[in-house]
């Protein structure tokens, strides 16, 4: 999989190309303050990167007036698109929404906490005229606590034993992309999303850039350690058997470890001529091999899990209502 760190002049060359048409995604929950002003820079910034675009907010359940507000901004400006899903799906679900429903050639999604500065979009667009498939911004220092920048550590790298790539260790929100890739995934219905897994479904062609990253400006995140690590399992037991692989190597491990403590005792028996003692050893024996059951099975059912909800057939969002103009070439 490409990974290439740009070089300044050949991102400062790359800032002065007009693209066709860029889409922009961002999926919202709990930011009604936040939304003019991300509207506003945005408005501020895209004429200079494209002759046409588009702004789609994917309201996801938001638990404060984050609608009614995405509302008011299509009613103001035509270029802004709003989809109000049935309930909290949770990021990526969202983002899955807001791309099928773009409409230009190259599709950028940010956060909705400004945390994302719409003014580094360019820098993205420069590494991806250079002929790559998806590039993403890479924050030149995270503004995050401890704990959830461990929990995104977890994250990456189960998303590494997925894309097989270092470039995982720097994938973010911040990205842009070629719609063409998303022809790959059309047709994906499962409940649990990852963007990241379903663009290398498509292509190989990935590469970073590092960008600003400023503060969150009110509220918190609403990602924890706890959604992030089940976002880490939910992909690797969704989209990679790296699992049911470590699983096997466990077990082949227990079953040389017993093997191992057998000729111990049969070399012991036949040289002293009494078997090995205590019930203790026997107690630690059997806990040590069913501990090892235990966790194949677990894995084992996750993926049956997986298996399930697909069976069921479980849409990975449902959209209540849709909030746009005609759909205007410019703002």
């Amino acid at each position: 999989m490409s990974q290439v760190s740009p070089s300044p002049d050949a991102v400062a060359a790359g800032t002065s190309q007009r693209w066709p048409g860029i889409s922009v995604i961002v999926p919202v929950y709990g930011s009604e303050a936040m939304l003019p002003e991300l509207v506003d820079r945005l408005a501020q910034a895209l004429p200079a990167m494209a002759e046409r675009f588009e702004l789609i907010l994917v309201n996801d359940c938001s638990p404060d007036h984050s609608w009614e507000v995405i509302s008011r901004l299509v009613e103001e400006r035509g270029w802004v698109h709003g989809i109000n899903l049935m309930r909290n799906y949770g990021q990526h679900n969202a983002l899955l929404c807001g791309i099928r429903s773009a409409q230009y050639p190259v599709i950028v999604t940010m956060d909705d906490d400004l945390q994302h500065p719409p003014e580094e979009i360019p820098k993205l667009l420069a590494v991806l005229a250079r002929g790559y498939d998806v590039v993403y911004g890479t924050p030149a220092q995270e503004q995050h606590g401890l704990l959830r920048d461990l929990a995104s550590l977890t994250t990456k790298l189960a998303l590494q034993s997925v894309m097989g790539a270092e470039i995982a260790r720097q994938v973010s929100a911040f990205r842009v992309f070629r719609r063409e890739l998303t022809a790959a995934f059309e047709q994906y219905e499962g409940a649990y999303v990852s963007i990241d897994v379903l663009l290398t479904w498509a292509t190989n062609r990935f590469s970073a850039t590092s960008v600003r990253h400023e503060p969150r400006k009110q509220g918190v995140s609403g990602y924890t350690f706890r959604k992030l690590f089940r976002h880490a399992m939910n992909m690797m037991t969704g989209f990679t058997t790296v699992p049911l692989q470590v699983a096997s190597l466990v077990g082949f491990a227990f079953t040389l470890f017993g093997f191992g403590i057998l000729c111990y005792v049969l070399i012991k028996y036949f040289l002293y001529g009494n078997p090995v003692p205590g019930f203790p050893f026997l107690a630690s024996i059997v806990a040590l091999f069913s501990g090892a059951q235990l966790f194949a099975l677990g894995i084992i059912g996750e993926y049956l899990a997986r298996m399930h909800f697909r069976s069921m057939q479980k849409p990975p969002y449902v959209v209540r209502s849709r909030a746009s103009q005609e759909r205007t070439d410019r703002r």
